[in-house]
């Protein structure tokens, strides 16, 4: 039981960090699409992952491209605060890859794009608010998806 979850581009190995551990706690797979903001062997990384970093099932991809090659053909859904859909509304299933963007910006526009049909959101009630911290947000989607496949 689990899904794929995916960072394009992550800038913060903290949250890179945390989302690891959860990918092992959720029993999912954690694949991340260079460039990255950190070194892979940063400290902070592994620190927020805590000793469970060398359990985790990680794919390193050099670039989106190399990410779509590899893994043509498989479910995906992506998240963004642009998105129309609401992330309740996603066809939850094992193995689905969970795609989110980098920190600073999201996704790439050309992904969004390419892929509006599939693009969801979670929901934010204040207007003062962007947009959720990246490692909360997988948080709330893995288990949205976890508690409607169990």
């Amino acid at each position: 039981m689990g899904f794929n979850i995916v960072l394009f581009e992550p800038e913060i190995p903290m949250n890179t960090g945390n989302i690891g551990r959860l990918t092992l706690a959720s029993g999912s797979q954690l694949h991340l699409v260079k460039p990255f903001g950190f070194e892979i062997n940063d400290t902070r990384l592994k620190r927020a992952g805590l000793d469970y970093w060398k359990h985790i099932s990680l794919f390193i991809y050099e670039n989106i491209k190399d990410f779509y090659t590899k893994n043509e053909g498989k479910k995906m859904v992506y998240f963004s605060s642009h998105g129309k859909q609401d992330y309740l509304a996603v066809d939850y299933e094992e193995e689905l890859f969970l795609i989110f963007g980098k920190e600073s910006v999201g996704l790439p526009q050309h992904i969004i794009d390419k892929n509006i049909e599939k693009i969801y959101k979670i929901p934010i009630f204040n207007t003062h608010v962007r947009s959720l911290n990246l490692a909360n947000s997988v948080s709330i989607v893995v288990y949205e998806g976890l508690r409607i496949i169990k």
